[in-house]
């Protein structure tokens, strides 16, 4: 099962039992630990997952941090978990600025079960930031997020690399926060600007009170209106297209097959050997995407992955059109076994169409 899917089934443990989740102890047991094994961290190693770490220059009697996390024998993450029903406050990083600056960790987790703040030292070396640089809700994963959570895996973890993404997403959320209140609540400021190019003569307490309200009204608008132009873009992209597409011109070193397309492929042709030999279906990668085909002929596409992106999508093939759908795993391609296995027998049956000896008439 890959991180994804592992991510996705701890966030619909927290939407359907974070009622029995009233204590710290269950938090750890039905959501940190798991969430920690599904980045690949072996929680039943003490050496690499430490329960109760305790730092003896830290001073403080008896204080201990939930967990802490070694890499190669260095330590790099600590870990606090808080009761479920606990809103997390900058209070509750007590421990964790202690224990961050006595230990050579590099960031730090604090989390109720259902959110996580994620820590570091942006700011200044060695002590750490009051300010999340990620913060997210578990039970409301988003797609987007999950490449971000995957560079703090156990496999490939990569300091500095995680150290710029971090910048980069504490700048950005802050960026994000504050368009957020400038769209619910615009600033005089922000009105003044807008209305610049539209309104001739001075800005006064009736001109502000007179569009102050436009302003907020055209800001969601646009969103609206860009939102539905995406939507309007992808269904046309996806709607009917000719089965017969141009095959693309690529640099072959450019083209990387993953694992998820190459299991994918697998799933492909274990559903379609009901109804044609598996030695017929080939697998062709592409730049945007990767086809699958039968006799290796680009006039048969049995269908496509579409993997290159966070959200998945698998094209289907019935007759000469093309139906991009969106699946969250890969098991979700069993859901379109009949279809899957009535485009292979359309191919098996127009080769014995045209293998078929012509009927002599006298």
């Amino acid at each position: 099962m890959s991180i994804d899917e592992k991510l996705r089934g701890l966030a619909d443990r927290v939407r359907n039992h974070s009622s029995a989740m009233v204590t710290e102890e269950a938090v750890k047991t039905a959501v940190v630990l798991p969430f920690l094994a599904a980045l690949g961290y072996d929680v039943f190693d003490p050496s690499e997952v430490i329960p109760e770490f305790t730092a003896d220059a830290v001073g403080k009697k008896g204080e201990k941090v939930d967990y802490a996390i070694k890499i190669d024998g260095s330590m790099r993450i600590l870990v606090e978990c808080k009761p479920i029903t606990c809103k997390l406050e900058k209070q509750h990083l007590a421990q964790l600025y202690r224990y961050f600056s006595v230990t050579d960790a590099k960031f730090a987790i604090l989390t109720n079960g259902r959110t996580f703040h994620f820590h570091t030292d942006l700011e200044a070396p060695n002590r750490l930031d009051d300010r999340p640089f990620l913060t997210f809700d578990l039970a409301e994963l988003n797609t987007n997020l999950l490449p971000e959570l995957k560079k703090f895996a156990r496999e490939g973890f990569d300091v500095e690399g995680v150290l710029q993404s971090a910048n980069r997403l504490k700048y950005t959320s802050a960026l994000k926060a504050a368009l957020t209140s400038l769209i619910e609540d615009p600033s005089e400021d922000f009105v003044r600007l807008v209305i610049a190019d539209v309104h001739d003569g001075r800005f006064t307490a009736a001109v502000r009170d007179q569009f102050t309200p436009m302003v907020k009204t055209a800001f969601r608008e646009l969103i609206r209106d860009m939102v539905q132009s995406r939507i309007s873009t992808a269904l046309e992209s996806t709607s009917a297209v000719e089965a017969e597409p141009e095959v693309e011109v690529i640099d072959e070193a450019e083209v990387v097959t993953t694992e998820e397309e190459k299991e994918g492929f697998m799933i492909i042709r274990a559903i379609a050997r009901e109804v044609i030999a598996p030695k017929r279906i080939h697998i062709r990668d592409q730049k945007s995407y990767c086809g699958v085909l039968v006799d290796n002929n680009n006039r048969r596409p049995l269908a496509r992955l579409w993997f290159n992106r966070s959200v998945k999508y698998l094209s289907l093939f019935d007759g000469d059109k093309e139906e991009k759908v969106r699946i969250e795993t890969l098991d979700h391609i069993y859901d379109y076994t009949d279809r899957i296995r009535a485009t292979a027998k359309r191919y098996v049956d127009s080769v014995a169409r045209e293998d078929a000896p012509a009927m002599v008439v006298e």
